[in-house]
């Protein structure tokens, strides 16, 4: 995953974009490292991407990542996704389409994901639909050199078809949640940068 934390105003849209996608890729698919956190600690808290829609919400992760310490984050991300069976908030797709994990949405999403070349990596031991990997996939088809590939009508296509769906919902739960703190933050986040995301595929239909 990638821990590049996306806060330079040089950046332009387009990259600053990806390593928003990667960084929430990192956030969501595993426990923040040592590394990642204090990266997001010294982070600037101005705007990560073009506009300033999105520098309270940036703002608030980083005061959250600054007020708590590593293993309280951990330990905040265990009690949310981990554990041993059911989760207290699930990150996949298919258990907000359908009620049920591993069901049509995930085969739907197996297909597209072999029209565009792409497949899960053996070292993942999460279905294609979980949150992280769909990021993985947008900043890819952002950022990637396969220009048949990794276009805007592509982007388009697979946010509004496997990514806006849904994630809403996810983000709901997180910032409900009574255990959610530095998660309630990354969670606003996340509505917002989607949000952006979102109006910006409605202004090419």
């Amino acid at each position: 995953m990638n821990d590049t934390i996306p806060v330079s105003s040089a950046l332009d849209e387009e990259t600053a974009r990806a390593e928003i996608y990667g960084l929430l890729a990192a956030l969501y698919y595993a426990p923040p490292g040592p590394e990642l956190l204090a990266q997001l600690r010294v982070a600037v808290t101005e705007a990560p991407a073009a506009g300033g829609f999105l520098e309270e919400p940036w703002r608030e992760v980083v005061a959250a990542a600054r007020s708590l310490d590593d293993a309280a984050v951990v330990a905040e991300y265990d009690a949310l996704f981990g554990g041993v069976g059911k989760p207290e908030i699930y990150l996949f797709g298919s258990h907000y389409l359908s009620g049920f994990l591993n069901e049509k949405p995930l085969a739907a999403l197996r297909t597209d994901l072999a029209a565009l070349g792409l497949g899960r990596a053996d070292a993942m031991s999460e279905t294609e639909d979980h949150f992280a990997y769909l990021c993985e996939v947008m900043r890819y088809l952002i950022a990637g050199d396969e220009v048949e590939v990794a276009n805007l009508t592509q982007q388009q296509k697979f946010f509004t078809t496997h990514v806006q769906p849904w994630t809403h919902r996810m983000c709901d739960a997180i910032a409900a949640h009574p255990k959610a703190r530095f998660y309630a933050a990354l969670a606003g986040f996340t509505r917002a940068f989607l949000g952006v995301e979102t109006q910006g595929f409605d202004m090419l239909a």
